[in-house]
């Protein structure tokens, strides 16, 4: 047993439950983390749970087993917070809407598209979850042969104590700490490998090596239309993920939460350099071991004893803040998204929302085999994509969009990505643009919400002038903000 790991383990834990220690005192801070981060601090948060497991373990792993064509997944981040930067970010933050379902029901006045809505923010906040327990897993019992599920039930103990703890604001503290945390650890133990390690890495760059087929919503396809749909979910669904949308909330207002993303880029930019470090590395010495296993295995291949041993904790340690980052984020979200409605219960609506969710993340975990990290994240990517783009991007920019078209939208994109991808799952092959949906799907639900919305004039919001100058024009001009949580103590 590794007690290097465990130990790493232990204190990225302690950690995260101490940084998200404070209890807020209204729900603002439970929600929306009293809407007074500062742009550099939010944006830390934001890179720390978006560099998940999938962003530190699972695409070096792609990298060193598909070839040079994986190179181009971390840029599928970058250029989603460049498309939420130019056409969400601002017109959301002065929407006033905590949540995609608050969003929803405020632009076209309709408490049925909220349920609906609310669903699918279930639906993607799981995959993501789902993701990071299994990659808990696999760490605990390849690195310590301690059972598996002890990895999902700390990491579920640590984020339940975060959340429930002080909501939002808590995890906040926590996911911007640990950012620095990651940084600093995977890119110095990757400095120190490369540094190290013999000649043979860097001559595979040369001629990529294509290996393996694709997974579960196109993760690993090597080829130019397999990685161009992966890059088209990464953008678009990156603009509808519930964890990064309530983080315009944080903000004070439309400015700083666009000087937010601004940092957010910066960050992402600083991180995304690991990964084929990694990858490159891994090709050379690991081939055929699993994509989620090349990062935590490679230190014992290039240093076996005790160096291996100490550096090997030291990426147990940054691969359990990244499960704990992602996952506080997710479930902070989600159990936002469930608990809006409840204007009497308050912070207590939401910690019981945040058990349940956790419980059914827990749940799934048990019950489906552990899969690629990257792929249940693309699979969230692929159904945000489908459903909140079209929602965000029409319903900010086009002012003829009615709940009839949303809803229409939203389940003919989403009953198009999970039509495709139980078929490619079950063997039905429709071809590399099919394996991974978003290119199809994203266009069949932006044409349905535009068509049934013109078909059906009448169900146009009767105030959406007002609203619309509410998300377009800036705070000073458009004049106070009403805030439109359904708590009553928060307004």
């Amino acid at each position: 047993m590794n007690v290097a790991v465990l130990t790493g383990i232990a204190f990225v834990l302690v950690l995260g439950v101490a940084a998200g220690a404070a209890r807020p005192r209204r729900v603002s801070g439970v929600h929306v983390a009293a809407r007074g981060v500062p742009p550099w601090w939010n944006g830390a948060a934001i890179s720390s749970e978006f560099t998940s497991a999938a962003a530190c373990l699972g695409t070096a792993g792609l990298i060193a087993t598909h070839g040079s064509p994986m190179l181009w997944y971390p840029m599928g981040a970058a250029a989603g917070f460049v498309v939420i930067l130019a056409l969400v970010v601002a017109p959301l933050r002065r929407s006033g809407a905590y949540t995609l379902p608050d969003f929803a029901e405020w632009r076209l006045r309709s408490a049925r598209l909220r349920r609906l809505t609310t669903c699918c923010v279930l639906v993607v906040g799981l995959a993501f979850m789902v993701a990071e327990l299994h990659a808990a897993g696999v760490v605990v019992r390849l690195l310590t042969g301690l059972p598996p599920w002890l990895g999902p039930a700390a990491v579920a103990a640590a984020v339940l104590a975060v959340a429930v703890g002080g909501g939002l604001g808590s995890v906040t503290s926590a996911q911007a700490a640990q950012f620095w945390l990651k940084l600093v650890v995977f890119l110095g133990v990757g400095i120190v490998c490369w540094w190290l390690a013999e000649e043979g890495a860097v001559a595979w760059f040369e001629g990529a090596y294509r290996g393996g087929g694709a997974g579960l919503a196109g993760a690993g396809d090597p080829s130019l239309p397999g990685v161009l749909a992966v890059l088209l979910a990464c953008a678009l669904g990156t603009m509808g993920l519930p964890h990064v949308i309530m983080r315009v909330h944080t903000d004070r207002d439309g400015h700083a939460a666009r000087r937010s993303m601004v940092a957010t880029q910066a960050m992402l930019a600083a991180f995304c350099v690991v990964p084929p470090l990694y990858g490159l590395m891994g090709h050379a010495r690991l081939r055929g071991a699993a994509a989620d296993e090349i990062v935590l295995l490679l230190p014992a291949r290039l240093f076996p004893g005790a160096a291996d041993e100490e550096l090997t904790g030291l990426l147990a340690t940054e691969a359990f803040a990244a499960f704990l980052a992602t996952a506080a984020g997710v479930l902070a979200a989600v159990g936002g998204a469930l608990s809006a409605r409840a204007s009497k219960a308050g912070a207590r609506s939401f910690r019981v929302a945040v058990v349940a969710v956790l419980a059914a993340a827990l749940g799934l975990t048990a019950v489906t085999a552990p899969g690629a990290s990257v792929a249940l994240v693309l699979l969230g990517l692929s159904l945000s994509a489908a459903t909140f783009c079209p929602l965000l991007v029409l319903g900010i920019w086009w002012r003829r969009l009615t709940d009839a078209g949303a809803a229409a939208g939203i389940l003919l994109g989403g009953g198009s990505t999970a039509v495709l991808v139980i078929g490619e799952q079950t063997g039905v092959r429709m071809g590399p643009l099919t394996s991974c949906p978003a290119p199809v799907a994203v266009p069949v639900a932006f044409a349905a919400m535009v068509l049934i919305s013109l078909a059906a004039p009448a169900r146009t919001p009767r105030d959406v002038g007002r609203m619309m100058a509410r998300m377009h024009l800036p705070e000073h001009l458009a004049g106070p903000l009403t805030y439109r949580s359904s708590s009553r103590d928060d307004r």
